[in-house]
C-alpha cells in the first residue's frame, strides 16, 4: 500500500513505493492508501499511475458525477471547498518555489462546478459489437478511446448537438475512422456551432459564433481562440480594470482582443497577436476604435514597450519569452497585468520581474473547475 502524501500543481497526487520510488497518481487524495493501481508511466525516478483501488477514504472524497471524469476533470472525486483551497494552496506553492512567500490567494468562483464550458472536443468510437459510432474520450495516459454518452462540463447544449451529430453518422451509416474529432463551441445564448474534422482535409470554416463581455460584443470562430468560462472571466476582467494606470496600454498576446478592449478601450490601445485567424478576428472586433493592431510575436515588437504604458500578458502556457521580460526590466513600464493559464511558469516570471517591480496583488479564478487548472492574476507595480 502507498500513502497520499499531497496534491501536486500537475494536478496528481504524490505517493511514495517501498522502494523509494515517487509515483504520481490520479484518482487518489492526501491521507489515503493506494492497495491497486495501474502505471501509465514509467521512467527510472518516478511513474505516473491511476489509483484503482483505495482504502482510508479522504473525508473530502465524493462520487464522480461521470463515468468519463478521469479522462475530462479527473478533480470530479472531491468536494468544491477542498478544490478551491488545494488550488490556492497549490498557487502559493509555486511561487514558493521561485521564492516569492504570499499568502494562499482567494479564488474567485461563481459556484457553478458542471457545464460550464463553451467549446468541447470529442473523439470518435466505432463499437464493433453494435455497430454504431459513440462519442469518446482518450483515456488518461493511454490513447485507448473511452465511448461516452454522457459528460457534465460542457454546456447541455454542446452535448445535446454532439449527440445528435452522432445519431446523425449512425443513421447514414457514416465511418468513424473517416474523422479526428467533432469541435463543437456555444455562445451565452445557447446557439452552438462546429462540425466534424475529417482526416487529411484542411478544417471546415463554421460559422461564426459572438458574446457580451462587460457590455461589449465580441465575434469569434468556434475552433478559434476564446474564453471558456466567460461569467468566471468576466470577473477577472472586472479585477483587472482598476489596475489600469496610465493612458497608454499594450495587449500583448492578445488574441482575439477582450482583455484589452474590454478593460481599456478609451485609452491609446494597441493589441499585439501572432496568430492569424486570432488576429483576423481581433481586427473586427476593434473596428471603428482608435486603438493599433499589430500581427506579430509580442516578443518581437518588444521596442514599442515604453516608460508610459500598462502592460498586459497573457501569454500561452509556456509563460513570457525571456526576451520580453528583459526588455520589461529594462523600460520598467509603471504597471504590469499577469493573467496566466500557468502559475508555474507566471512564478517564474514574476520571480525575475522582481528585480524592477512589487506584487500589488494576487487572485485566482477556477475557469476550469472539477479540474487542476487555475487562472491566475498577479498586478506588479513598478518601484
Amino acid at each position: 500500500m502507498i500513502k497520499i502524501d499531497k496534491l501536486i500543481p500537475g494536478g496528481q497526487a504524490l505517493g511514495t513505493n517501498e522502494d523509494g520510488k515517487k509515483i504520481f497518481f490520479w484518482n487518489a487524495l492526501p491521507g489515503e492508501l493506494v492497495e491497486e493501481y495501474i502505471i501509465t508511466k514509467d521512467k527510472s525516478h518516478y511513474a505516473e499511475a491511476i489509483a484503482t483501488k483505495v482504502s482510508q477514504l479522504s473525508p473530502h472524497r465524493i462520487t464522480p458525477r461521470d463515468d468519463c471524469y478521469l479522462a475530462t476533470s479527473p478533480w470530479q472525486i472531491m468536494d468544491y471547498d477542498y478544490e478551491l483551497m488545494s488550488k490556492s494552496a497549490i498557487v502559493a506553492e509555486l511561487f514558493r518555489e521561485h521564492g516569492i512567500t504570499i499568502d494562499a490567494p482567494k479564488i474567485f468562483t461563481d459556484g457553478r462546478r458542471f457545464e460550464y464550458r463553451n467549446k468541447m472536443e470529442y473523439s470518435l468510437y466505432y463499437d464493433h459489437d453494435s455497430a454504431r459510432i459513440f462519442l469518446s474520450f482518450h483515456a488518461r495516459g493511454s490513447h485507448r478511446k473511452i465511448p461516452i454518452t454522457h459528460s457534465s462540463i460542457e454546456r447541455p447544449e454542446i452535448l445535446a448537438a454532439a449527440l445528435k451529430t452522432i445519431d446523425d453518422m449512425n443513421m447514414k451509416h457514416d465511418e468513424a475512422r473517416r474523422y479526428q474529432s467533432l469541435l463543437l463551441r456555444s455562445d451565452a445564448a445557447g446557439h452552438v456551432s462546429g462540425g466534424l474534422y475529417e482526416n487529411h482535409q484542411p478544417h471546415p470554416v463554421f460559422d461564426n459564433l459572438s458574446d457580451t463581455i462587460l457590455g461589449h460584443t465580441y465575434s469569434y470562430s468556434p475552433n478559434g481562440f476564446f474564453q471558456i468560462n466567460l461569467p468566471v472571466y468576466e470577473a477577472a476582467l472586472v479585477a483587472m480594470r482598476p489596475f489600469v494606470a496610465t493612458r497608454e496600454v499594450l495587449d500583448l498576446y492578445a488574441g482575439v482582443g477582450t482583455i484589452g478592449l474590454s478593460i481599456a478601450r478609451d485609452h491609446e490601445l494597441t493589441l499585439v497577436e501572432v496568430n492569424g485567424a486570432a488576429y483576423g478576428e481581433l481586427v473586427k472586433n476593434a473596428a471603428g476604435l482608435p486603438v493599433t493592431t499589430l500581427l506579430e510575436k509580442s516578443e518581437s515588437v518588444t521596442d514599442i514597450i515604453n516608460d508610459r504604458q500598462t502592460v498586459i500578458v497573457d501569454p500561452p502556457r509556456a509563460g513570457c519569452d525571456a526576451k520580453l521580460i528583459s526588455r520589461l526590466l529594462e523600460v520598467r513600464p509603471p504597471r504590469i497585468i499577469y493573467l496566466s493559464c500557468n502559475p508555474a511558469t507566471q512564478a517564474r516570471d514574476v520571480a525575475a520581474l522582481l528585480d524592477g517591480y512589487r506584487i500589488d496583488a494576487i487572485e485566482s479564478f477556477n475557469f476550469f473547475p472539477a479540474t487542476p487548472h487555475i487562472e491566475n492574476l498577479v498586478i506588479l507595480s513598478r518601484i
